[in-house]
């Protein structure tokens, strides 16, 4: 049984994804280093470093299934590293061929090549996931571009917004994250081959050959110098997985306060038995958002550990290295796990329009005194328009009486503006400002 819930048959339904877990499964990453280890055996012959019929052989021997998972226990205990029981085990199931496995390289040339081409792969299902969460948060935008609801600062009404604009505001910080991911590809996309000390002497004038044609091979990018020690490239992913799985958490906190009881504006998609109390039948708790702050505190809580192993000595590395298999699979797991719950939020998300105009009206028109003070303001000067509405403010509150009501009793405004005007001033849907055109602006960044 996993000792970790993201990698739980049962526990991992709700920290992850089965999709990502393959990528980061550990025989998929001994298969990883075998597809490495046959790229650089073809490269090799294609230089004529070593024999073709010895690259097809080490070729059709590099599957998982022709290793021992006894053998390489035992093997990675002793030495402390996979790569020498997985050499040993690929040279064997080569036959003949074998001695010619591994030619010029070094153990974290492949493991490195190995984790890049898992992390790339990592890469496409977070940017997919993305890119449907921009698409559903962009729908939800428009759609609701007219759904006119309280705007909260300090968790206190403020000003009315509308769902549309507050969907585009959680849109944003995505779109940009596509971009990133985008920029951040060619820097961590690149082939680890430098040899025992990043000078790949072993191999005589045909190094550097032999590194780029190995990363045409796999479809990587070459590096200038060797990056054994430079290990900004995984740093900033992990990094990145973290501004994404922060992004998710803005939108999973707002999901929870505003599906509290008191507010019942927008809820998480309805599922018969979800999110239920085993004692409390009422109760619909907002399960996904629970697990997306979870995974991203515990992303958070991993970067700095990525950040950590940047501090490599020398030309290899005593420890910082080793622990990034313990940072690298988990926070993709846990971010794609945590995308995977936002997208069914953004996609099927639960909105009371009546509610969230009942709870507009909770405050008989204060929080759109801003907007009769700018709109006194032309008739009355802005120092005795903030004056009149103060004291209109104040009535209401005393006598738990409308804005409108209050302002209808001040001279100075029913002596300009009847009572539709009024009205027309106190109606939260007549001051949203730019929300339309920001929605606009977001959808347009979103294409």
């Amino acid at each position: 049984m996993p000792i970790n819930p993201a990698d739980s048959p049962i526990l991992g339904t709700l920290y992850g994804s089965d999709a990502m877990r393959a990528v980061f499964d550990e025989r998929a990453y001994f298969q990883r280093m075998l597809d490495v280890e046959a790229a650089l055996a073809r490269v090799q012959a294609r230089l004529g470093i070593i024999p073709a019929d010895a690259a097809e052989a080490i070729t059709r021997a590099a599957v998982v299934e022709n290793l021992s998972t006894d053998e390489l226990a035992a093997s990675a205990r002793n030495v402390g590293y996979p790569v020498v029981g997985l050499v040993a085990g690929l040279s064997r199931a080569a036959g003949g061929a074998g001695g010619w496995t591994h030619w010029g390289a070094t153990t974290q040339d492949i493991m490195d090549t190995a984790t890049v081409l898992q992390v790339r792969e990592g890469l496409s299902l977070i940017r997919a996931a993305l890119a449907g969460m921009v698409a559903a948060l962009a729908g939800q935008a428009d759609k609701h571009r007219h759904t006119v609801m309280a705007g909260r600062t300090h968790l206190q009404q403020a000003l009315p917004i509308t769902l549309g604009l507050k969907c585009a505001v959680w849109a944003q910080p995505l779109i940009a994250h596509v971009h990133r991911l985008d920029a951040l590809r060619p820097r961590v996309e690149q082939v680890s081959f430098a040899g025992a000390a990043g000078t790949l002497a072993s191999l005589g004038d045909k190094g550097i050959a032999v590194m780029e044609g190995l990363a045409a091979e796999l479809g990587l990018a070459a590096p200038a110098a060797p990056w054994h020690v430079c290990r900004d490239g995984l740093a900033e992913t992990v990094a990145f997985l973290g501004l994404v799985c922060g992004s998710l958490a803005k939108l999973a906190t707002d999901i929870i306060l505003l599906a509290q009881t008191e507010v019942s504006e927008v809820a998480e998609p309805y599922v018969a038995g979800r999110g239920s109390s085993s004692t409390m039948p009422q109760k619909r708790n907002p399960i996904a958002s629970e697990y997306i702050l979870a995974a991203a505190r515990t992303v958070h809580a991993l970067v700095p550990v990525m950040l950590g192993a940047m501090a490599a000595d020398h030309e290899r590395a005593t420890g910082p290295w080793q622990a990034e298999p313990l940072v690298l699979p988990q926070s993709f797991v846990l971010t794609h796990g945590a995308l995977l719950h936002a997208s069914a939020i953004a996609e099927g998300m639960v909105v009371d329009a009546d509610r969230m105009r009942r709870n507009l009206d909770i405050t008989h028109g204060l929080i759109v005194s801003e907007a009769v003070m700018m709109g006194l303001a032309s008739h009355l000067g802005r120092g005795e328009a903030h004056h009149v509405v103060k004291h209109a403010c104040d009535a209401a509150l005393a006598e738990g009486i409308s804005l409108a009501d209050a302002l209808a009793r001040e001279p100075e405004v029913a002596n300009r503006l009847d009572r539709a005007a009024i009205e027309r001033l106190t109606d939260p849907a007549h001051y949203l400002g730019s929300a339309d055109a920001f929605v606009d602006r977001v959808l347009r960044a979103a294409k």
